[in-house]
């Protein structure tokens, strides 16, 4: 009887390149990234809010609970981040604009169908 060989998990390989933490495919194969953008990410409960905690002082409108992707999301935030003049970027499903521009996302949403509610002070 052969001796067994242990069972070892592929971190690297210069065969495929690196390898996906999760499916353990090369990362040109993996396809649980892609399955990940097409998710529904928010809860349908859109909350508009400005912050600027943790952001060095600056200002941010965050807009969260939006029951989209993530390819969803970001075609609405680079029509938001046009329509405001901002940069922005969506992080965790939550979308963020530069600045203090609540109103002016809270008419855009409405006018795209959404009902959004303002949060915070």
């Amino acid at each position: 009887m052969a001796p067994k060989e242990p069972e070892y998990r592929v971190v690297y390989s210069t065969d495929n390149g690196s390898v996906c933490p999760s499916c353990q495919k090369p990362t040109k194969a993996c396809t649980c990234t892609q399955d990940r953008r097409k998710a529904v990410v928010g809860s349908g409960a859109v909350r508009v809010r400005r912050e600027t905690k943790g952001r060095g002082g600056k200002t941010v409108t965050t807009i969260s609970g939006l029951a989209m992707n993530v390819e969803q999301l970001t075609a609405l935030l680079k029509d938001l981040k046009r329509v405001c003049g901002a940069g922005g970027a969506v992080k965790d499903g939550v979308l963020e604009v530069q600045g203090d521009h609540c109103e002016t996302v809270m008419q855009q949403l409405a006018k795209r169908g959404i009902a959004p509610k303002r949060a915070g002070g």
